[in-house]
């Protein structure tokens, strides 16, 4: 059983197939509610996570805490969401520099 939150760093994390997905590096508190927001996870591998990216996963994800961390969900594959070039703008808005 833990006893204290910092036990979870350094703890593999894994999917509720058994597919490791990576580390805990941090925990994210909730201090209002005084509970586990979330879990910030790095060294992602990268069959799940798009560039091996770091993700923070909801605790309500999770299944059970031991040895290792087993969840009770994850997407099958978590990809970044590219950024849209900005709208070029109509011409009659363009002034030429004098």
């Amino acid at each position: 059983m833990l006893e204290e939150v910092s036990e979870l760093i350094g703890v593999q994390v894994y999917t509720n197939k058994g597919t490791f997905l990576g580390n805990v590096s941090n925990v994210i508190l909730d201090i209002e509610n005084r509970n586990i927001d979330s879990l910030f996870i790095t060294d992602t591998n990268p069959l799940l996570v798009e560039d091996s990216r770091n993700v923070a996963v909801p605790y309500r994800w999770v299944s059970s805490v031991g040895d290792i961390i087993l969840l009770r969900f994850f997407p099958k594959r978590v990809s970044v969401k590219k950024a849209m070039p900005p709208p070029e703008a109509p011409a009659e808005d363009v002034q030429a520099i004098k």
